[in-house]
């Protein structure tokens, strides 16, 4: 059998989307996985774990640690589902691991302009769009400290729909965003020079065991699309495509204790508000691997 991703194989692809398609779930609820101690999974919380993650690419959990700001929390989890490397970059902490809150922007000025540091909506992405081929980010756990107030819910889509979604109404949209120099991050200027040069590549490519993976950005600032109206036209058949609530796009809000495991799927967030008693505060681990069962 040949890869369903290749679009001159229609025999692979429709047994890949008809089984993706009928496992796929219509519900949160579906996704979500008890937990009694993240940092110490029994083997029938991994298992569960890993089941919603081969099937729909994510998992939510809740777990009996709210009000623990122990940031082991998602690292240790990670660690239980084969992330390892963490990716670490500018604006993470020391471990690599990222507290998402609007008092660290206050705390740590150089955040502040970036837009998870605020309580502002944030739009449907992918998670480090903007890295290096070989710094991809394909594994993510998002782990919740303490919710906003009100606010903060979340979309979710698993990236292998918005493709079927995407080749079923024209082929030639895939082969559009697979283009190496389909998106670009255009370089990040600081007082010294360029801190980081610009960043081309595809939305969709397959890594070398044959999963998908789909970099992707709905900011319309700081983004260069191809020009061609090939890459125009699919541009704009993914923002339709995710303007449109699907049959599969997922929609929740972690609470404390609660987080997602997942292999980067599409996601945005609303705007929030907080109080002085309800400081909105999770932990971001990202990292160069999928989910993937550790070798036994």
């Amino acid at each position: 059998m040949g890869s369903p991703f290749d679009l001159a194989d229609a025999a692979a692809y429709a047994v890949w989307r008809e089984r993706k398609l009928d496992t796929a779930p219509r519900r949160i609820e579906d996704i979500v996985v008890a937990l009694d101690d993240p940092r110490q999974l029994t083997r029938a919380e991994r298992a569960a774990l890993l089941d919603r993650c081969a099937t729909a690419n994510m998992a939510i959990y809740t777990s009996n640690t709210a009000g623990n700001a122990d940031k082991d929390i998602p690292r240790r989890l990670g660690t239980q589902l084969g992330l390892i490397h963490l990716d670490s970059h500018w604006l993470t902490d020391d471990d690599a691991i990222s507290p998402i809150s609007v008092r660290g922007a206050e705390e740590r000025g150089e955040r502040k302009e970036f837009i998870p540091y605020t309580d502002k909506p944030i739009r449907w992405h992918t998670d480090g769009y903007y890295n290096l081929s070989e710094r991809t980010v394909r594994g993510m756990v998002l782990h919740c400290v303490e919710s906003a107030a009100s606010g903060g819910e979340n979309q979710l889509l698993d990236h292998e729909i918005a493709y079927i979604l995407l080749r079923d109404e024209n082929p030639d949209f895939i082969r559009a965003l697979s283009q190496d120099d389909a998106m670009t991050i255009p370089p990040r200027m600081d007082d010294t020079g360029v801190a980081r040069a610009a960043q081309p590549g595809p939305v969709f490519s397959i890594d070398a065991q044959g999963f998908l993976h789909m970099r992707y950005t709905a900011r319309s600032i700081s983004i260069e699309w191809r020009a061609d109206p090939a890459t125009q036209a699919a541009v704009a058949a993914l923002a339709k495509l995710l303007a449109t609530p699907t049959p599969w796009t997922l929609h929740g809000r972690l609470e404390p204790g609660m987080g997602l495991a997942c292999n980067n799927v599409l996601h945005d967030r609303s705007g929030f508000t907080e109080t002085p008693q309800k400081r909105r505060l999770l932990y971001r681990a990202r990292y160069h691997e999928r989910v993937t069962p550790l070798p036994a």
